[in-house]
C-alpha cells in the first residue's frame, strides 16, 4: 500500500474539508453502537481499545477463501451449496481480490456527504438468476449449535447489509439474501491430537440496506458538529461500556489528584 495512502487515512476529519473522507464498514458499525465513540475516533483519532487478534479465525477465513476459490476456478458449486440447495456458484469477478483486501474493499462515494464508504467482503456468489450474493465467514467454538439470533449479532446483519449497499452502488444486481458460512469448533471430540474438528452450517439472512443512506447522513452531521455527543447506548442495552469506563476512570483520577493536593497541604 502506498505510504501516502496511510498518511491520508490517518488524518482526522476536518469539517468543511474538500477531500472525500474514508469511512469503513466498521466505522458505520461504531456509529450505530455509540456516536460519542465514533466522534472521538474520526475527529480526534481517539480510538477504542482494540481486542487481541483472533488468529485462528483469520486462518479459517483464509482457508475458506482458498477452498471456495478452487470451485470458483472450475465454475462449479461448492458442496455446501449443494447440501443446502443454493442454486449458485462462487462469483468470478476480476475485482474480487481487491474487494477482499482490507482498507481497500468495495468502495462507493456518497455524494450527499462526501464520504468514501468501503468494506472488505469475504466472498461473493453468483445465483442461477444472475444476482450477486454476499457471503460472510464466521467461526466460533461452543457447545450449542450456531445461529445469528442473539441480540449482539445485529452487527453481523448490518455488516452484510453494508456490503449489499456498496455492491449496488457499483452497479451490480445484488440478492437480498446473504449467507453466513458459520463454522463451529467441536467440543465433543475425544482429544486434541493436533487437530480441531469443525461443523459448518450455512445460514441465510434476508438483508435490508435501506438504513445505510440515512445513517450516512446522520454520521456526517455528527462529524461536522464541534460538540461531542452524549454517552451513547450499547447495542446490548444500557450505556456504552467504553464511555462508562472512561467516565469512571476520570472520576477516580480527579479524586486521586484531589487527595494528593490535600496531602501536600498537610505536609
Amino acid at each position: 500500500m502506498p505510504n501516502d495512502y496511510w498518511r491520508e487515512r490517518s488524518q482526522p476529519y476536518k469539517p468543511g474539508q474538500k477531500a472525500p473522507f474514508k469511512v469503513s464498514r466498521s466505522k458505520i458499525e461504531l456509529f450505530m453502537q455509540c456516536p460519542r465513540c465514533f466522534w472521538l475516533d474520526v475527529r480526534l483519532k481517539i480510538t477504542r481499545p482494540s481486542s487481541p487478534p483472533f488468529n485462528i479465525n483469520k486462518a479459517i477465513d483464509e482457508l475458506f477463501k482458498k477452498e471456495f476459490d478452487t470451485y470458483r476456478s472450475q465454475a462449479k458449486p461448492h458442496p455446501i451449496m449443494l447440501e443446502y440447495s443454493v442454486a449458485a456458484i462462487p462469483f468470478a469477478h476480476d475485482k474480487l481480490g481487491e474487494w477482499r483486501e482490507n482498507f481497500v474493499g468495495v468502495q462507493a462515494p456518497h455524494a450527499a456527504t462526501n464520504l468514501l464508504v468501503f468494506g472488505a467482503v469475504d466472498d461473493l456468489w453468483l445465483s442461477s438468476d444472475g444476482e450477486v450474493i454476499v457471503v460472510d465467514y464466521k467461526a466460533t467454538s461452543k457447545a450449542k449449535d450456531v445461529s445469528i439470533d442473539s441480540d449482539w449479532q445485529i452487527s453481523y446483519k448490518r455488516q452484510v447489509e453494508v456490503y449489499q449497499w456498496l455492491l449496488r452502488q457499483n452497479g451490480l444486481q445484488v440478492s437480498n439474501t446473504a449467507y453466513f458460512v458459520y463454522t463451529n469448533g467441536r467440543l465433543d471430540s475425544e482429544g486434541f491430537n493436533n487437530k480441531l474438528e469443525f461443523k459448518t452450517k450455512l445460514i441465510p439472512y434476508q438483508g435490508n440496506d435501506s438504513w445505510v443512506e440515512p445513517t450516512l447522513l446522520k454520521m456526517k452531521q455528527c462529524m461536522d458538529s464541534d460538540d461531542m455527543p452524549p454517552v451513547g447506548d450499547h447495542i446490548m442495552g444500557g450505556e456504552c461500556e467504553f464511555c462508562a469506563y472512561a467516565r469512571e476512570r476520570a472520576k477516580l483520577t480527579v479524586a486521586a489528584l484531589a487527595k494528593q493536593k490535600v496531602s501536600k497541604k498537610k505536609d
